[in-house]
């Protein structure tokens, strides 16, 4: 009986001090980069690059672009030209990551250029605004298309498309919190069917171009409304569609060799999209009138029906992988901002902390999960786009402006990439025009909205980074070592270098 009482009391001491090792101040301690080796080919890079960008967008927004320049060459021009600047900005950031080699995007940047406070207010802006609503854009995508087959002749009710789509931001913030392998794997699965439904459009194009179809092409400037504003609304709508070109700058610490892998990556991957989002437009246009395009209810099924009747399900069953894997790779890349922000101290700390069984940043990618069910609720997918794309353009342009004054100020940083000076220039200029073009020509309440959003953080930059007032300390602690407890997770060890 000793012995069982003393095996007894010694199980209970470590019991014990296992509880005490989450609780203590000092921690167990993981590391992100534990997994850099799920990272080690480009083609992981270019399948994370390629299926966050072709998703729900290029089924989406052909509409919108079309409908601000109201004729066929001027949306093709469009087209090209986004995938153009999406290039020349992703090489902007591939000189940045490969400088500064810090997961979170846009965010180590600007604190290295500009200081703590648009960083702070990119983060800001991001967890609760661009990033979110991206998210929930790309999944009320995937819930249209997911229902439409079962309400044949009309719209689905909006209850069932919302419902649907908070089911499948619930599914894939599981997946990702759960397992970083099962993520990368999902990625590369889905990337591999929307290329399947990619190449099934271009190629059925092609062939009408090759009978003859041509007659949508003749004239194909005539009747355009070519304006600042409506450029730039455009522009919006395709650049939308290009989102992502710089994601995997929020994973740089978990890619192998990112001097190597990130440049090429992007070099391959975004001129693949442009010629894809190119191609398929033309194929679009090939079946479709310009009328006949922005009429349609969703532009992707409208050309299966018309051309491969009877196998037009393939169409919205490959758009749903499409958009999931939009949706996989945005919560993926998304989660590490948050993550990098918390254990910046400009969030809340637990938001840092990796999962001891998985080495996720778990507690980041179900906060921003919850976030972007929040925005399903009012969810309009335009009006979320256009409040999107002016948020976002403005820390872009931020982001590049960062690269042209370390030219001068961190002269002495390695810089294994370095792009022609002139190249950072016009991206910072075309998103000064992006931002203020359609403030200028076309006024509207919800950009005031969304610049009032983004000044306000600073004064919970002011009140809770700055001053760090004692009281949100001694409300969070007690929390933080609840939810450290329930979720299992550690703060990430220092790194000696």
């Amino acid at each position: 009986m000793g012995e069982e009482s003393l095996k007894r009391r010694k199980g209970e001491d470590k019991g014990r001090e296992d509880r005490q090792s989450i609780q203590s101040h000092e921690p167990q301690t993981m590391n992100l980069q534990k997994q850099a080796s799920l990272f080690l080919f480009p083609l992981c890079g270019i399948c994370m690059i390629v299926g966050t960008i072709i998703g729900s967008g290029i089924f989406v927004s052909p509409k919108s672009v079309l409908a601000n320049v109201e004729a066929v060459g001027p949306c093709l021009i469009v087209w090209a030209a986004c995938g153009v600047l999406a290039t020349l900005g992703a090489l902007c950031f591939a000189e940045l990551g490969t400088m500064i080699t810090k997961s979170g995007g846009e965010y180590p940047y600007l604190m290295e250029a500009f200081g703590p406070i648009p960083a702070f207010l990119f983060s800001w802006t991001s967890l609760l605004v661009t990033k979110p609503s991206s998210f929930a854009i790309i999944c009320l995508s995937f819930a249209e298309y997911a229902s439409a087959p079962f309400y044949p002749g009309c719209d689905p009710p909006q209850a069932v498309i919302k419902c649907l789509a908070a089911a499948a931001i619930v599914v894939i913030t599981i997946v990702n919190s759960l397992s970083v392998k099962l993520g990368s794997y999902l990625q590369n699965f889905l990337t591999a069917a929307k290329m399947i439904i990619v190449a099934i459009i271009i190629v059925s194009g092609i062939v009408l171009l090759a009978q003859g179809k041509t007659e949508n092409f003749q004239d194909s400037f005539k009747g355009s409304k070519i304006s600042i504003s409506s450029i730039s609304l455009a522009f919006y709508n395709g650049l939308w569609a290009y989102d992502g070109w710089n994601q995997l700058n929020y994973i740089t610490e978990e890619l192998k060799n990112p001097y190597r892998n990130l440049p090429l990556s992007i070099i391959i991957g975004i001129p693949l999209v442009t010629v894809c989002y190119v191609l398929i437009n033309i194929s679009y246009f090939t079946v479709m009138t310009s009328t006949e395009l922005l009429q349609s209810q969703a532009v992707a099924v409208t050309f299966g029906d018309r051309v491969l009747y009877p196998a037009s399900w393939i169409v919205p069953l490959f758009v749903v992988f499409s958009t999931l894997g939009s949706a996989n790779g945005t919560c993926f890349t998304a989660g590490r901002l948050v993550y990098v922000a918390g254990r910046e101290g400009h969030m809340l700390k637990l938001l840092s902390y990796i999962s001891v069984k998985h080495l996720t940043p778990a507690p980041a990618i179900i906060f921003y999960g919850a976030i972007a069910i929040i925005y399903i609720i009012p969810g309009d997918i335009n009006s979320l786009i256009n409040y999107f794309s002016f948020a976002v353009w403005i820390f872009y342009g931020l982001t590049v402006l960062a690269l042209i004054v370390m030219r001068f100020t961190r002269k002495n940083l390695k810089r294994p990439i370095k792009i022609p000076i002139i190249i950072p220039v016009i991206v910072t200029v075309v998103a000064i025009v992006l931002v203020l073009a359609p403030i200028i020509s076309a006024p509207e309440l919800p950009y005031l909205y969304c610049t009032l959003f983004i000044l306000s953080g600073l004064i919970v930059y002011v009140l809770f980074v700055h001053l760090k007032f004692d009281w949100p300390q001694k409300i969070s602690n007690p929390i933080t070592m609840h939810l450290q407890m329930l979720l299992e997770v550690v703060p990430e060890e220092e790194v000696t270098e």
